[in-house]
Formats: C-alpha cells, sequence, structure tokens
C-alpha cells in the first residue's frame, strides 16, 4: 500500500520536483568549470540572453525572435530525435550550423551530419542529468541557446564509426575555430562534439 501511495504522489508531484533540481541560479553560475569549458561559458553570456531556466523563458525569447527554429533537415544535416533539448538556437548559432553543415557536405562530396542536442533549459538539464552521469551539474553553455553537439559516429543518419568522416568533421570545426567563429570540444562519454558559437 505504501509502495502504490509513493507511486501516485511520484506521478502527482514528480514534475515539480524535476522542473526546480537547484534552488538557486546564481549560486550555479559560480560552480567552478575547466578552463577549457569556461571559454565557452564566457562566449555564451556574450548574446544578452540570460540562462533558459524553464520553457516559459523558452517562449519568451522565441517571441522576441533571439531564438529561432532549426529545420529537421536540412544541407548536409538532420537533427535526430531530441528529447533533452529543443530545436531553437540564437540567429548566429544557427547560421554556424548551417555552415558548417554545408561545409561538410561540400569537403565529402555530400555526407551528411547529425545534430544530437541543441537548445536546453534547466528543467531539461535536470531530467537529463538522470540518464546522463556526464550532464553539467552547474550551468551548461546549451542553457544559454547558442551550443548544440555533432555526433561523431552517425554520419549519413547510421550509427557506425567512420574514421574519415570524423576526421573531416573536425576539420570544418577546426577552420571555423581558426577563423574565431566558435569553441569546440570533443566529448568522448557521448561521442559528440560539443560546440559553442562566439559573437564574432
Amino acid at each position: 500500500m505504501k509502495y502504490v501511495l509513493f507511486s501516485v504522489f511520484s506521478l502527482m508531484f514528480g514534475n515539480v520536483y524535476a522542473q526546480k533540481c537547484y534552488s538557486d541560479i546564481n549560486q550555479l553560475l559560480k560552480v567552478e568549470v575547466t578552463p577549457l569549458y569556461q571559454a565557452h561559458l564566457d562566449a555564451s553570456k556574450g548574446f544578452n540572453i540570460s540562462v533558459l531556466e524553464n520553457n516559459k523563458h523558452l517562449e519568451k525569447y522565441k517571441k522576441r525572435g533571439k531564438l529561432v527554429s532549426v529545420s529537421s533537415l536540412g544541407k548536409g544535416y538532420r537533427i535526430q530525435k531530441l528529447e533533452y533539448s529543443h530545436k531553437y538556437l540564437i540567429p548566429k548559432a544557427k547560421n554556424t550550423l548551417l555552415n558548417i553543415s554545408k561545409r561538410f557536405y561540400k569537403n565529402t562530396n555530400g555526407s551528411t551530419l547529425t545534430y544530437t542536442s541543441l537548445t536546453r533549459t534547466m528543467e531539461d538539464q535536470c531530467r537529463l542529468r538522470k540518464v546522463n552521469s556526464n550532464a553539467s551539474i552547474g550551468i551548461s553553455s546549451h542553457n544559454y541557446g547558442n551550443s548544440f553537439d555533432i555526433s561523431y559516429v552517425r554520419f549519413n543518419d547510421r550509427l557506425k564509426v567512420n574514421t574519415r568522416l570524423e576526421k573531416e568533421l573536425e576539420e570544418v570545426l577546426e577552420y571555423y575555430r581558426k577563423k574565431g567563429f566558435l569553441y569546440y570540444i570533443k566529448e568522448k562519454q557521448q561521442s559528440c562534439y560539443h560546440v559553442t558559437v562566439r559573437n564574432y
């Protein structure tokens, strides 16, 4: 009987706790990160968008045009089904995503990329942390709408290691990094490149 009551309680109120798994945004902003990731957070703060706490916050920026929709399919890419993020980015990040995809498509004679994560709210971050211990405990650059993840084990919509295409992808990312457009980190646990766009 106690188990049944607990289950009912969890169903009724579980979302409330899942949505607020942090007590103070300002405290999370003080969580220390590696110098490598700090560059991503610093870049994220340069677009005058505060940390996206929930869907209501996300909608506010969408209405203002500060977050724009990204199509599920485009030249040189597809976005996989998203469970913990949204197909929205700041305009400059969207343009960078499209440019990366087109350049990769051209350089590989028609191969495509798979994007696995885009903008996440803090609510999304809380849900993700339950299934992925690698998800940021503090603030993620995804929470600002200018980061996205690109799989390096899924090309042409196929889950298969392809060292040639992985190398081509890294060369494209390095091209834009040298131009000052972005930062990227290779996340081995998630088999993706985490990309954060700079305010170039």
